[in-house]
């Protein structure tokens, strides 16, 4: 399996993850708003680090923004088809290129198209079991996000 053809089966484990997080906080009467900040954070930063990949200014994107469940459904699933056009184009050479971009507080750095789309989906499910520990505490059973769930269909 070439490194490309992983990344893009982590984008659909990704994509599915964030799905599930998304519906389980839909489906509360009264999700914990702590757990929907952090959800609005990662879809928040996976939109930052593709704006960085393709080159573009992000500096004037938040990164935790307050976002209600309606702009976060908006914000997955225009992430996961751009993230999807974005890796259809890119080939295995590709994920060696380096990207020169400024962080949130403007210092430059220069990381490869292959590290930073690791670091996007290691962010993510960092950010997931999070949510599900906030959901826990709350007296609700989180939703299981891991991997191998993924591939067992």
């Amino acid at each position: 399996m070439t490194a490309l053809t992983l990344l893009t089966r982590s984008l659909e484990q990704v994509a599915w993850a964030n799905r599930r997080v998304l519906d389980a906080l839909r489906g509360q009467t009264d999700p914990p708003p702590q757990a929907l900040r952090l959800l609005a954070h990662l879809l928040a930063a996976e939109h930052v680090w593709l704006r960085r990949l393709r080159g573009e200014d992000a500096g004037t994107l938040p990164i935790w923004p307050d976002w209600d469940l309606n702009t976060c459904e908006e914000r997955f699933m225009e992430s996961v088809e751009a993230y999807r056009v974005f890796l259809s184009a890119l080939s295995d050479m590709g994920l060696e290129e380096v990207v020169t971009y400024p962080n949130s507080t403007g210092k430059v750095f220069q990381t490869s198209v292959g590290d930073i789309l690791q670091h996007v989906f290691s962010h993510g499910a960092y950010h997931r079991g999070q949510i599900a520990l906030l959901m826990r505490q709350a007296g609700r059973e989180p939703v299981n996000t891991d991997f191998i769930t993924f591939t067992r269909g």
